[in-house]
């Protein structure tokens, strides 16, 4: 853990539990073990490309799933907090929802809503970095990987893309092959393609 703590660039264990909690939404200890004593609120809505799931924590959005099947988008949530208390959100939550799904059919526009994303270090530099992609435009893991300045780390970029938490607001599906080809998109390549198409002509 400490040799961890300094590679990702931490001077001391101290500065890492003292930011913790800004970088992961989280403090360590919940982070490992999967939400425990927390209340996440979740609400599934319908878009052109299947339903989406959205839910939250009390800091911001911690989770945008897409799918055919509401229940499957549900146990997923599920699976990545299994200790966290899960609530079905009322109809003040409704508009995380509507931001969501605004993203599907309206391509160009930006999920302004606050944001708990809960990972690596590394992870959140990639996921910044992926959130400065212009709509209707792409990049290659091997770009990201030399825009956080670590140009050998395309392998690590891939699997921060796949293990983003809130798909539509940080947009992995920009990121293709260096041959300008699709990759893989956990929501489904299909709707990786449909996407970057819906932004291109918007």
């Amino acid at each position: 853990m400490t040799e961890a703590i300094y590679g990702a660039g931490y001077n001391s264990s101290a500065h890492f539990y003292a930011t913790a909690k800004d970088t992961l939404g989280m403090t360590p200890s919940a982070y490992h073990t999967g939400g425990a004593h927390e209340t996440i609120r979740f609400a599934i809505g319908q878009s052109s490309l299947g339903a989406v799931l959205v839910a939250a924590s009390a800091k911001g959005v911690c989770a945008i799933s897409l799918g055919d099947d509401p229940e499957a988008l549900l146990r997923d949530l599920q699976d990545r907090f299994p200790r966290a208390t899960l609530v079905g959100a009322d109809e003040a939550f409704e508009r995380y929802v509507a931001a969501a799904v605004g993203i599907v059919e309206r391509p160009q526009t930006r999920f302004d809503l606050p944001l708990d994303m809960r990972g690596t270090s590394f992870q959140q530099r990639v996921w910044a970095a992926l959130r400065e992609i212009p709509a209707g435009e792409t990049a290659s893991y091997t770009e990201i990987a030399r825009r956080i300045g670590a140009p050998k780390a395309t392998r690590a970029v891939a699997r921060a893309c796949a293990a983003n938490p809130v798909s539509l607001a940080v947009p992995c599906h920009r990121v293709v092959r260096s041959d300008g080809a699709l990759s893989g998109y956990y929501w489904g390549a299909e709707r990786k393609r449909e996407l970057l198409e819906r932004e291109r002509k918007s």
